[in-house]
């Protein structure tokens, strides 16, 4: 069982009407792909060619913020604001299926690209089950 999930179970209200499985899988896929899209930008930035994968650094900057912020936000469970939680992970998603596409145009070339895509691809899934789940 991660932290987050650990956490999850420890938070003294229980207000939340979320499937904590669900949101502790949402809440590991954000860091982890925030994490990935980070290192990603990080390692085109190292790449000879790095003005042909401007749009890559791009997308994996603006996919790691929108998940910090999100996975933080879902953190948070005193006062929920399920409307907000819902246009996060909505957000989520579109950032991570655009993150994710474009990574892997790069992934013949870049295995720090493949890694990456891979990553946004698992994020967007867990994002997707988790709002499902929210009705």
């Amino acid at each position: 069982m991660t932290y987050a999930r650990r956490l999850l179970d420890t938070h003294p209200q229980d207000a939340v009407d979320l499937d904590r499985d669900l949101l502790g899988r949402a809440l590991d896929a954000l860091w982890a792909c925030a994490q990935a899209c980070t290192a990603c930008a990080d390692a085109c930035l190292g790449e000879d060619m790095v003005a042909d994968l401007a749009k890559c650094i791009r997308t994996d900057l603006d996919c790691a913020d929108v998940c910090l912020a999100t996975g933080k936000v879902l953190s948070r469970h005193t006062a929920y604001d399920a409307n907000l939680s819902r246009a996060l992970l909505e957000a989520c998603v579109t950032a991570c299926r655009s993150c994710g596409d474009e990574c892997a145009s790069h992934a013949g070339m870049h295995e720090h690209c493949r890694l990456c895509a891979e990553a946004c691809r698992e994020c967007e899934e867990a994002c997707r089950a988790l709002l499902a789940s929210m009705g």
